[in-house]
């Protein structure tokens, strides 16, 4: 039975959101929430067909629910899950990803049902305690990892990490044959028919949805795709757009093409980690975050649950090796490390970490086996010695940066090259001033040269700077985040400029001999600035390979009132 909830009428102001509810297995319920006018997704793509959230119940003997929605839906939403079932029943809350588009209104089904027990991969159950600030009881689930809820319902767990956030997990219900899978195989389309009947109807966006999302990690999702080739699918439950189960098969097998005609070209890191060893995920996925900045692919892999024949092809074919280390008591492990030795070449770049366990196998021993074998050290071996903190994650991040681009500087020598050469010079001509900016969050500082700025409104009064995504800045620069904008002085700005066009290392004090003032939000004040502005990042722009961040202007003062902006003249307009 499906029963179809118009809760607003479509109008030239207003967008017509509907909730549909529907059996689509045995004691199994969607609460699918229809978002028939959203013309854009988190600025990295238009819709034409707006879209889904979709939400699901499951009854057992304990009660589950698989996700929630878009906050967009909340009051809508809580109505109708109240109507369907007494949250003081609910048992688990799964959570496929923390995106808010699935994870909105946790907080909200906590405070409902403050018994619940919140299922999710590590990583997710930490980003889940910085979203919510509440405790509340959780379940940590890693591959294969099962969870009966009675009544032939017995679910297992498939980590499917950059599907397309790292803490991703897809859950299998034995009983009705449904794969759950948040964001991996659906699209953002809405209509009221909840299954994938007319292929012809979806099938350019479930193309365009793939291209969008899923195909900067496409060796990720053939290792999915692997996992699940085990299981007996009768229905593919997705996060967005209709659920698979007329053409589920087909559409699998297109993900699996798509995915290897990309992987063929593409340039890939492997990043291997020991789940549940001290910070080993963590410290993984940050570096693997900087990578990904740079438009380079990532693999990431668990020591504990991989096959040597799996981690041999892997490696000869990765242009990059970054390696977490295991606990010296962990024999399957460093059989996988000997393996890893054994099939690296000299023409690859490698970067080490310590996991912070306590009795990590020794880290220098394994690096001048990789140095004799002749792999490129891209970073500084990172080892922590103490809890994790905002500085060591922003190491990590730097450190995946730095690999990044030095396995991309090849492709960005061609590209700089590539361009016509008078468009060139018209390109150049296009003169900007020069800038500083600056960003602090808690403990930590960054900076950087910046020339593409313009004031962007006058109510508020706000500007709008660019930023490169591989930037280490680029982190600093979220919504809500603040930041200074020190403007340079003509003739009195070549050293300032110098020092910050330097290479830092990863973690390395961008300001180290560079006199600061504190500003009042807390970022820095070049004492040599000739104005600054103190601002705050209210929205960003995806354009290519750099951000648009707009913010408003908070405060400002200039320091000397006859002396004109530094201004920078390029002559050419295709590299800085």
């Amino acid at each position: 039975m499906v029963t179809l909830i118009n809760t607003q009428p479509k109008t030239s102001s207003t967008a017509r959101l509907t909730i549909q509810t529907l059996e689509i297995a045995s004691n199994t319920t969607a609460m699918r929430c229809l978002d028939w006018d959203r013309d854009r997704f988190d600025i990295e793509f238009g819709l034409q067909n707006g879209t889904t959230y979709n939400s699901f119940i499951i009854q057992g003997e304990k009660l589950a629910l698989v996700d929630t929605s878009h906050a967009k839906f909340r009051q809508l939403y809580l109505d109708l899950l109240t109507g369907l079932i007494e949250p003081t029943q609910l048992d688990y809350l799964i959570i496929s990803h923390t995106e808010p588009d699935h994870s909105g209104l946790v907080k909200d089904i906590l405070d409902l049902a403050p018994q619940v027990t919140v299922v999710g991969a590590k990583v997710a159950i930490k980003f889940l305690s910085d979203m919510v600030h509440q405790p509340f009881n959780s379940l940590i689930v890693k591959n294969g990892d099962r969870l009966d809820l009675g009544a032939g319902h017995e679910l297992e767990f498939v980590s499917a990490p950059n599907l397309h956030w790292p803490d991703t997990i897809f859950t299998y219900d034995y009983q009705t044959q449904i794969l759950y899978t948040c964001d991996a195989f659906g699209m953002h389309y809405c209509d009221e028919p909840a299954f994938d009947e007319d292929l012809s109807l979806i099938e350019a966006d479930f193309e365009y949805y793939y291209d969008c999302l899923m195909k900067p990690n496409a060796r990720s999702v053939i290792a999915a795709i692997k996992r699940i080739g085990k299981l007996e699918l009768a229905t593919i439950a997705t996060g967005h757009g209709p659920l698979l189960k007329h053409h589920r098969t087909e559409l699998v097998n297109r993900y699996q093409q798509w995915s290897q005609t990309q992987t063929k070209t593409e340039t890939l890191v492997a990043v291997f980690f020991a789940e549940d060893y001290g910070y080993s995920e963590e410290l993984a996925i940050a570096i693997a975050q900087g990578v990904l900045k740079t438009g380079v692919a990532v693999e990431l892999v668990n020591l504990n649950d991989t096959e040597l024949q799996f981690v041999r092809e892997l490696v000869s074919q990765a242009r990059g090796l970054v390696i977490g280390m295991p606990a010296q008591s962990n024999s399957e492990a460093n059989t996988i490390l000997n393996t890893i030795l054994a099939a690296a070449s000299g023409k690859q770049s490698l970067g080490l970490f310590e996991s912070g366990g306590g009795e990590d196998e020794p880290i220098y021993p394994l690096r001048n086996k990789f140095q004799e074998i002749g792999l490129t050290e891209a970073f500084e071996p990172i080892i922590v010695k103490n809890a994790l903190d905002q500085a060591i994650n922003q190491v990590c991040d730097e450190a995946g940066t730095d690999l990044g681009q030095w396995l991309t500087r090849d492709r960005t020598v061609k590209q700089i090259k590539a361009i016509d050469n008078s468009l060139q010079k018209a390109l150049g001509r296009i003169s900007n001033g020069l800038y500083i900016i600056t960003a602090t969050k808690g403990e930590i500082s960054s900076a950087m040269v910046a020339s593409w700025v313009t004031q962007a409104s006058l109510t508020p009064l706000g500007i709008a700077i660019t930023v490169a995504k591989d930037r280490a800045i680029e982190s600093f620069l979220q919504i809500g985040d603040r930041f200074v904008l020190n403007v340079l002085e003509e003739g009195n700005y070549q050293h300032l400029i110098r020092h910050f066009l330097k290479r830092f290392p990863p973690g390395a004090d961008r300001f180290e001999g560079i006199k600061t003032v504190p500003a009042n939000n807390g970022s820095l004040i070049l004492a040599e600035s000739l104005a600054y502005l103190e601002c705050e990042v209210t929205s960003r722009l995806e354009c290519s390979d750099h951000w648009i961040v707009y913010s408003t202007a908070q405060t400002g003062r200039v320091a000397k009132l006859d002396v004109l902006t530094a201004v920078h003249h390029r002559k050419v307009g295709n590299h800085y």
